[in-house]
């Protein structure tokens, strides 16, 4: 089949992104695909809006996973695309529309090919929140069909198209949300004595978070918080009685996210004291580290780089999150970047992969499955 059925299949994806265990149209057109194929070596076997499909191998004695994303953002689409969003305010604004056809163009082939070894296709929802991966791991289907190796990829804008940015260990780092809420006193703006400011109690909070990665991460170690979003009062002449605080934590080490964690409740319970108010933290999504391992991840960077067609950059570990960790946590197996080369980066509303990446990935990881299946 040629590679263009699998760049209209990602552009029919595009257009009906949605998020996060709500990819109920997602789930379908998947569905409606692959019970297209060949079925005689296939099983197919749904989960909430997620979907694992078996190719029985010939003679199997292992089977090889490979997990693509298939969930939206809440981002409003900026493209000049004629194949643009039709989900007002959602958008694949991370590429997992290119995941979706590169997936679903690897099972084309082993559907009418299959190999020595058994493959398993895991179309995973909510990568981008609440987090798939870990409940799916933990799914009677996966224990019934827990492979003995896992791989995937993810799209990287910064590489140009024709590379693949992949290492050994450490990839993608820890990563957690970071919500705060403060509940104060509010009054009138020219009352402030008789009441207690939620918005100076957020802005000192912001101040102070930003001293734990210089105070108290070690230097030779890395870490981020970031708080994107601030939102508190109600108009200009109320003092607030509420404010929240919207952000992320990113380290490198499962030991730097819970030194950080612990530094943020002191320094929260420290505003909560000092501000006289009521606190609360949530912590939402939270992501174990990508961690490739060691001999899986030098023998596919050797195969790679014995591919004409494929220039293989070794990376250095990103502050990116993944929940495909979770996986890799459990399962040995590697993920990697494909360059796509796109001037707008991931989560923008104007990011263009280019296509001509999803043919260079079905050919890379089609070889690569040949020889890993047929060992």
């Amino acid at each position: 089949m040629t590679d263009h059925v699998f760049v209209q299949l990602r552009r029919e994806l595009h257009k009906i992104p949605e998020l996060g265990f709500q990819e109920v149209k997602t789930q379908q057109f998947l569905l409606d695909y692959i019970k297209s194929l060949p079925q005689e070596h296939l099983e197919i076997k749904t989960w909430k809006t997620g979907i694992f499909v078996k190719v029985n191998g010939t003679n199997p004695e292992k089977m090889l996973g490979y997990r693509a994303d298939i969930d939206g953002l809440p981002i409003t689409e900026e493209t000049d695309y004629e194949f643009q969003s039709e989900h007002e305010g959602l958008m694949h604004a991370c590429g997992h529309d290119m995941h979706m056809s590169i997936a679903l163009g690897l099972l084309t082939h082993f559907a009418a090919h299959p190999v020595k070894d058994d493959l398993l296709f895991i179309f995973q929802p909510a990568e981008e929140g609440p987090g798939g991966a870990q409940p799916m791991l933990e799914s009677d289907i996966m224990k019934e069909w827990k492979p003995d190796f896992v791989f995937a990829l993810h799209v990287a804008p910064e590489y140009p198209v024709g590379s693949i940015a992949v290492k050994e260990g450490l990839l993608f780092a820890n990563t957690s949300e970071l919500f705060v809420d403060l509940k104060g006193k509010g009054g009138h703006a020219a009352y402030p004595h008789t009441t207690n400011d939620m918005v100076v109690a957020a802005c000192q909070l912001v101040s102070q978070l930003q001293t734990i990665v210089s105070r108290n991460v070690d230097p030779l170690d890395s870490a981020v918080i970031t708080v994107g979003k601030i939102t508190g009062g109600t108009v200009q002449n109320i003092i607030a009685e509420r404010a929240r605080i919207e952000g992320t934590i990113r380290t490198l080490s499962p030991e730097s996210m819970q030194r950080v964690k612990e530094r943020i409740e002191a320094i929260v319970k420290g505003v909560e004291v000092g501000y006289q108010c009521e606190t609360l933290i949530d912590y939402g999504c939270m992501y174990h580290q990508v961690y490739n391992h060691h001999n899986i991840t030098r023998e596919f960077m050797e195969f790679a780089k014995g591919n004409t067609s494929v220039n293989v950059i070794e990376c250095k570990e990103a502050m990116t999150g993944e929940d495909f960790g979770y996986m890799l946590k459990e399962i040995p197996g590697f993920m990697f970047w494909l360059g796509v080369q796109s001037e707008y980066g991931l989560h923008h509303a104007k990011l263009q992969p280019n296509e001509k990446a999803i043919d260079v990935a079905i050919s890379l990881m089609t070889n690569y499955f040949e020889m890993k299946g047929n060992e």
